[in-house]
Parts: C-alpha cells; sequence; structure tokens
C-alpha cells in the first residue's frame, strides 16, 4: 500500500524462532512494538522459517530481533525502506560455540521514486508562472496595456477595495481633525503583500486539508516538530493580526464610536465562532447530528476568540489624540513599543497564565508539568496523559465527546485519548501570535507619521521586519535548544506552544519581509496568483470545507495508492479556488464578516 513496504523475514536458525519488532524513527522515547513471530526454519527440508510483513516508508525504522524463548536481542538494524520496494531479512547463526547471528538485509525489489509527481507539478506550475511573467512584460507595451486597462477597469476595483476594507492613508490623517487616533495614520495605498501572505498562507491550507498528495510531510507533524502542515494555521493568525489593525483604523477614521466599533468585534467573532461549529461538523448525508458529540472547538473559533481579545484589547486601549502615538525616549527602538505598553501587559499575563497551568497544574494521572503525546511515549508511562494540562483542561471543560477524536499523535504514538490541536489553553498562544501580527502595522504608522519618505518607509519596515525575524529565532533557539526533542519547550502544533508561535512568526516576519520588499517597495510583482485569494480568505476557507467532497474538487480515484493521483486531484481542487477568488475579484465580490 502506500507508504509501505514489503518485508520478507527468512529464519535460517532450526532451534528456535524469532520476534520482530519494530521502532519508528520519529517516534521518541517510544517502546518497540512487536510486528511478527518468525518461526524456525525446518531442518530435514533445509527450509527457512518465513514471514511476510509490511513496514512504513515514511521515516527511518529500527528492527529489532529477539530470539522467541529468552527474549534475548540477536541483532538491532536502522533502516530507511522506500515506498513499494521489496524487502527480506535473512537471519542466520554464523557460529554456534558463540552464538553469533548475522542480520542480512537485501534488497528483492527496489522502490519507485514516490517525489517525482511533486517535480513533475512543480515544472508545470513554472511553465504557467513563466506564461505569467510573459504577460507582465507585455503589460509594458502601451497599446496592449491601454486595451488590458480599459478593459478591467483596475481603478474602479481599488477604489471599491481600499473604501470597504479601509486602508488608511496618511493623506487623510493629516487633514483629519487632531483628535482622531494614531492609527488612522498609514500609507496611501494597500499593502498588496499582507493580501499575498494571507493568500499563500490559505492556499497552502487548503492544499494540506484536501489531502497534500498524501505525503508525510504535507500533514500534521505527530507531536514535537514542523511539517509545512504547521506552519500555515499561525501564518494566517499572524496576519489577522495584522489585518485587525487596520479594519479598526478604517472603523475609526470614518467617524465611528468606539462602543460601535466593539459591537462590530463581538458580532464578528460571534459570527466566525458560528460558522466554524458548523463547518467542522458536517452531516451534508449522515443526518441528523447528535448534540452529544458535537465537536466544539475548530479553526474558526480559535480565529473567531483570537479576534475578540486582540480586537478588544486594541480598542480598549486606544487613546484619542495624536501624541499618543509616539513617545520621546532615549532608545528609538522602543519608541514603538512603549505606547503600547498596557497590550504587552496584557498580553505578558496571558503567557503567565500558560505557563503556569501548563507546567504547574496538577493533572490526575500524570507528572505536573507533562507535555508529552501519551500512547506509547515515553516509554509508555503515561498513555492517558496527552497534551498533559492542556488535555485534561478541555477534557473538564467540554468533554471527551465535544473534542476532536483523531489527533495526529494517534498514528505514530498510537494514543488513545481524544486531543484537540485548537483547544483552550493553546488559544491563548494564538493570541500572541496574533498581537505580533499586530506590531507590524503599528510601525508602519509610526514610520509614517513622522514623515518618513516612501524609500526610507521601505527601508526601515525592512529592517523592522527583520530585526523580529531575528529576536523571535534566538527566543526559539533558547526555549528548544535548537532541537526537536530535548529543548526547555518543543515546538509543538498540538500545545501551540511558546516556542511554536516565536519559530513560526520567525518565519512569517522573515517571508512578509520579502514579500514587503518585492510587491510593494520595488513592485517587481503583483502577489498574483496569492493575491486574490487573500482578499477573499472567509469564503474560500468556509467554501473549500463546505464543497471537500463534492465534484469537481473531488472525484472517484481509479488507483488509491498512488501518490500522482492524489496530489492532481488536490492541487486541481486548490487551483480551482484560486481561479474561484479571481473570478470573484473581477466581479469585485468580497465576503466580509
Amino acid at each position: 500500500r502506500m507508504d509501505q513496504a514489503l518485508l520478507l523475514v527468512l529464519n535460517e536458525q532450526p532451534e528456535q524462532g524469532l520476534r520482530l519488532a519494530t521502532l519508528s524513527g520519529s517516534c521518541h522515547q517510544c517502546l518497540y512494538q512487536f510486528l511478527a513471530f518468525v518461526p524456525p526454519s525446518n531442518g530435514s527440508l533445509r527450509a527457512p522459517g518465513t514471514v511476510s510483513v509490511m513496514v512504513d516508508t515514511q521515516h527511518s525504522l529500527t528492527l529489532q530481533i529477539n530470539d522467541s524463548l529468552g527474549d534475548r536481542e540477536l541483532c538491532k538494524l536502522q533502516y530507511h525502506f522506500g515506498e513499494f520496494g521489496n524487502y527480506s531479512l535473512v537471519v542466520k547463526t554464523l557460529s554456534t560455540s558463540t552464538k553469533t547471528v548475522s542480520c542480512d538485509l537485501v534488497i528483492n525489489e527496489g522502490p519507485i521514486n514516490s517525489y517525482l509527481p511533486i517535480l513533475f507539478a512543480f515544472l508545470v506550475y513554472m511553465g504557467l508562472f513563466a506564461i505569467l511573467i510573459v504577460g507582465h512584460l507585455s503589460m509594458k507595451i502601451n497599446l496592449v496595456r491601454n486595451w488590458v486597462y480599459k478593459t478591467l477597469n483596475p481603478r474602479e476595483t481599488d477604489r471599491l477595495i481600499n473604501s470597504e476594507l479601509g486602508s488608511p492613508s496618511a493623506a487623510d490623517s493629516a487633514s483629519s481633525d487632531p483628535s482622531r487616533p494614531l492609527w488612522s495614520a498609514a500609507p496611501r495605498q494597500r499593502l498588496r503583500s499582507l493580501d499575498t501572505f494571507r493568500g499563500l498562507s490559505l492556499v497552502i491550507m487548503v492544499f494540506v486539508n484536501y489531502g497534500g498528495g498524501k505525503y508525510w510531510f504535507f500533514k500534521h507533524e505527530s507531536w514535537n516538530g514542523l511539517t509545512v502542515a504547521d506552519l500555515v494555521f499561525p501564518w494566517f493568525v499572524f496576519i489577522m493580526g495584522t489585518s485587525i489593525l487596520l479594519s479598526l483604523s478604517s472603523m475609526l477614521r470614518w467617524g465611528s464610536s468606539k462602543q460601535k466599533v466593539l459591537g462590530k468585534i463581538v458580532w464578528r467573532s460571534f459570527l466566525l465562532i458560528l460558522l466554524g461549529i458548523i463547518v467542522v461538523n458536517p452531516n451534508y448525508c449522515l443526518g441528523p447530528l447528535s448534540w452529544d458529540n458535537l465537536r466544539i472547538p475548530g479553526v474558526l473559533q480559535r480565529l473567531g476568540f483570537t479576534y475578540l481579545v486582540v480586537a478588544g484589547l486594541e480598542l480598549l486601549f486606544t487613546k484619542p489624540g495624536a501624541e499618543s502615538g509616539t513617545l520621546e525616549t532615549p532608545c528609538p527602538a522602543l519608541q514603538d513599543i512603549l505606547p503600547y505598553w498596557p497590550q504587552w501587559i496584557c498580553i505578558l499575563a496571558l503567557e503567565v497564565i500558560w505557563l503556569c497551568l501548563t507546567f504547574l497544574l496538577p493533572v490526575p494521572g500524570c507528572p505536573r508539568g507533562y507535555i508529552g503525546p501519551g500512547g506509547i511515549g515515553d516509554f509508555g508511562n503515561y498513555p492517558n496523559c496527552t497534551g498533559g494540562a492542556a488535555g485534561y483542561i478541555d477534557r473538564l471543560l467540554l468533554g471527551e465527546k465535544h473534542i476532536y477524536q483523531h489527533p495526529s499523535s494517534s498514528v505514530i504514538y498510537q494514543t488513545t485519548m481524544p486531543y484537540d490541536p485548537e483547544g483552550i489553553l493553546g488559544t491563548i498562544n494564538s493570541i500572541f501570535m496574533a498581537f505580533l501580527g499586530l506590531q507590524v502595522p503599528l510601525f508602519f504608522m509610526a514610520m509614517c507619521c513622522n514623515g518618513k519618505s516612501r524609500g526610507n518607509l521601505g527601508a526601515g519596515s525592512l529592517g523592522f521586519l527583520f530585526n523580529n525575524f531575528l529576536l523571535q529565532g534566538m527566543i526559539s533557539a533558547v526555549l528548544t535548544k535548537c532541537s526537536k526533542e530535548e529543548g526547555f519547550i518543543p515546538v509543538n502544533k498540538n500545545l501551540w506552544s511558546i516556542s511554536y508561535v516565536t519559530t513560526t512568526s520567525c518565519f512569517a516576519f522573515i517571508l512578509l519581509s520579502l514579500m514587503y520588499y518585492v510587491v510593494d517597495v520595488k513592485r517587481l510583482w503583483s502577489g498574483a496568483p496569492f493575491f486574490y485569494p487573500g482578499m477573499n480568505s472567509i469564503l474560500v476557507y468556509i467554501g473549500h470545507e463546505v464543497f471537500e467532497n463534492y465534484f469537481p474538487f473531488k472525484w472517484k480515484i481509479q488507483d488509491t495508492q498512488s501518490h500522482a493521483e492524489h496530489l492532481t486531484q488536490n492541487l486541481t481542487a486548490t487551483t480551482l479556488w484560486v481561479i474561484i477568488s479571481y473570478l470573484l475579484y473581477r466581479r469585485r465580490i468580497f465576503w466580509k464578516i
């Protein structure tokens, strides 16, 4: 089957049977798992005892051969098997006096290269990208450019976007009432790099949710560590924090009172949570859904609550008057932080709460401060302690049947306890992630308020983003000890650990700085095609969840054990949502909550 190889074990020892056990290289401090019993050879017929087993090819495996009588370890070897490969493991006695046993691995039939479909897909999309570049260069021809502008009328589209979605402008700030908040000052044009970043995160999220071609690195990590799939959700939270300030700026610039804005924040949060509960509990063709097993946490629920807290804090501590925006300090780097010290204190207080609950809360049957996967991890000592305090809080407050029943840890660590990666405790760190994203427009606005030119603004913004990249990277290095498993607080998406937030925000800052430089400063790239789904992120996310199992996003695959067919289907579905978002952009349809 997919991600499996065939292993034929041959036992040429006539006097004893063998016990074959395996240990996955991605399973930290795990127990060996019994795989098969190999009978002794038939001495009279000179036929070895044989058994055929399927072994995993996603990660390297350690094979342990013990005798069946005294359970003595005869040999151990580590190997990374290839998909659909055919192997033989020959166990024989070299010396009867010393009881020396050899274990030789033979390749009977070579594995296939399961990564070729990714290379082919990459070449196809690079070809499409080359066509887009040619089209972009063609736009430099006056005749072509005038015809396209006349046909598409992009100015009207940009006018609608900026008026509806609220890009603050420096000109508006200069001519407005001085009693308006500081955040009404910002660049005139909407920063396309922000929508491009959001769109890139969303496109990868859609692709991963649709299956990612069934490749392991497009799935979530079992416990500690990072894969591609683990990057996109925190990036989406990060850019949501950036958008919070821009949307609040737009509403306040147009004269809305704080009470009215707060009502909109609460209403939007409620809609996100409600839509999330509906989306994660589909019952399209399965009949009525029982309230007894309704899942409460989810992605949109996490986004809704995070938005409520971060936007509420920003609105609560906003002071009228331009003088509240900057403070004269001996250290210029602190000028953009000190005006927002109340928000920072609240965020740091939340982090202290997370640390105390995670490492000090007593959990029945588990050691204090346990943050492991449970199951067969930690040598099987804590099988029912998945997630430690985070899992315990969810099960206590929400109930076992109202959280996710099939966590990623169940595959490698064979956990049996339900655990929700979008649970209650992890929401604290998603709030921190959104607040880090909120710092980006704060800096842009401070630069504009100080009268920086476009060139200085670009250079200063890049410096700000790069410095944050270094800061978050250093924090991550300290917390994790630059190790996957041995750090003080490992990178863990299921727990949404602090190191997970600092690591993914580190990548977010550097990626956003590159996009900002290329898209907004040098204007070498328009942000297409990621810009379009970034403009309709809620619609694309909800749409891809609702229509996941409908044609043309999914169809019956001829060979269900083929990465190529799964990859083709998943890429097609993802590309369709990009096309849909482009068509909606062309027709100036933007779904807002």
